[in-house]
């Protein structure tokens, strides 16, 4: 297949099925083709390591928006950079996190290696270039990790494709994808016989995040893709409850030992799915009922379609995946362990606020809105204690997933009654208890979807979305 195409013609991709694609691009340039490295990232919790697995070019042009090839935006715990081995002048860049990063914070890292597939994706250049790879220190500052030295003419770099395995289905289409953020929606667990119910999952998914600010006000700036490849059985495997079922893209549950942690474990297998659409961010869609899911930023993100809070779980997690937003809340279990420093986050919505004047939205911040600010904190944590036990109880019975959503519901009932009648409920300042902790870390309102299940990101998340669409969008010429 072609990675060029005529400056004045629509790109044509024919893939397998029952769709033709037409994908404009804009008639005063074109698209340079898409390379994806393919790098295995392994490790303990007190060393990292890289090696190269593959170099290839994609069938598809690169999606992105040409200007705008350098990333400021300081996001994710990792970042590469690409650039020109003659002149070493920097040619492209982009902020990203792993599961190995995650990974490395938990209990098992402590004795034991482990290894991932990760994947950076760039539009090709045309000569030999340098792509290093920068890690956070413990000051979360990026420090040089590793590095490798590509030449695009090898004889290494793969060149060809299978025929696609899947066909991508448009959702949203705004315009030609250097002008727009393309999200993919990719399938798992879904049957054959269950096509059309992913379509319909995909669109009632999409709908309702561009009901949500900002991207409900930025919805233009979007395109929509979905795509799946079918298993034999309905749904990913939930290995705590000795449920096992052949996945697609390596999804399963209890990632971590988390019981409602979901995430794509075979990169191979998603990245050799996803480049047959157009993409820059990607969301997977499980064709479960049970209460789940994850996000990476700058990889992917998870939900359990068929969950009753599918629509909360959807933009939470993408929350993460899109725009490197932190969790706000503090009471839940999770499988990462906690640091003795509080070295202030590079996520956009939550500080250690070391300096109060020097808060990271400091501009938000009414002049009389005391920090740290106050909110009802003990009474919160009181209820979220005995949240939890019921919480655990009710998965430790396995009891039906009825039980579990009327224990959310009930709980978000009573953060709404303890939260709406304080002063501080409408205020932005710095809230006492995030990131995971309930010490040390600030989150700047009272109430957000990354805190508890609402419907609303607060506004330092708005804004911190905003910068990440502009990062990838541009407004026609």
């Amino acid at each position: 297949m072609q990675h060029g195409h005529s400056p004045s013609s629509l790109l044509i991709v024919f893939l397998s099925g029952l769709f033709l694609i037409a994908v404009a691009e804009p008639a005063s340039a074109v698209a340079p083709a898409t390379m994806r490295v393919d790098v295995v990232h392994s490790g303990d919790a007190k060393s990292d390591h890289y090696a190269l697995d593959r170099v290839l070019l994609e069938p598809l042009p690169w999606p992105g928006n040409p200007a705008r090839p350098l990333d400021d935006s300081n996001r994710g715990l990792n970042k590469f950079e690409v650039t020109d081995a003659a002149t070493g002048a920097l040619l492209y860049s982009r902020g990203y996190s792993t599961i190995f990063g995650e990974w490395q914070t938990t209990a098992e890292a402590q004795s034991l290696a482990r290894g991932f597939g990760e994947s950076l994706r760039f539009p090709a250049p045309g000569k030999p270039f340098k792509l290093q790879l920068f890690k956070r220190d413990t000051g979360n500052a990026f420090v040089p990790a590793w590095s490798v030295d590509i030449d695009p003419a090898a004889i290494d770099v793969q060149r060809k494709s299978l025929p696609a395995p899947a066909t991508p289905l448009a959702i949203r289409s705004s315009g030609a994808s250097a002008d727009k953020v393309d999200l993919l929606i990719l399938g798992d667990g879904y049957t054959q016989a269950e096509a059309e119910k992913f379509a319909a999952d995909a669109r009632r998914l999409s709908e309702h995040l561009f009901s949500v600010s900002p991207f409900k006000e930025r919805a233009e700036d979007f395109n929509v893709w979905a795509m799946m490849l079918p298993t034999p059985e309905s749904g990913v495997s939930r290995p705590s409850t000795g449920q096992y079922r052949v996945s697609a893209l390596g999804t399963r549950y209890d990632i971590f030992g988390s019981e409602r942690y979901v995430l794509a474990l075979d990169n191979r297998a998603f990245r050799d799915l996803a480049q047959y659409a157009p993409y820059e961010f990607v969301e997977i869609l499980v064709n479960n009922e049970t209460y789940g899911g994850g996000g990476i930023f700058g990889q992917f993100s998870t939900v359990a379609a068929g969950n009753a809070w599918a629509d909360y779980l959807f933009v939470h997690e993408f929350g993460h995946h899109f725009a490197g937003l932190a969790d706000e809340y503090y009471t839940s279990p999770v499988a990462y362990q906690s640091a003795p420093a509080r070295p202030e986050p590079w996520e956009p919505n939550v500080t250690a606020m070391h300096v109060p004047a020097q808060l990271k939205w400091r501009a938000l911040v009414q002049a009389d809105t005391a920090l740290p600010t106050s909110w009802p904190k003990a009474d919160y944590e009181s209820h979220a204690r005995d949240h939890q036990k019921q919480r655990a109880a009710l998965r430790a019975a396995q009891r039906p997933e009825a039980e579990m959503n009327a224990l959310f519901r009930a709980d978000l009932e009573f953060t709404a009654k303890l939260f709406s009648p304080d002063p501080n409920f409408r205020r932005i300042g710095a809230f006492e208890g995030a990131n995971y902790e309930a010490r040390g870390y600030y989150r700047s309102q009272m109430q957000c979807l990354m805190f508890d299940r609402s419907d609303a990101y607060c506004e330092v998340c708005r804004n911190a979305i905003s910068t990440i669409i502009d990062l990838y969008s541009r407004a026609p010429d």
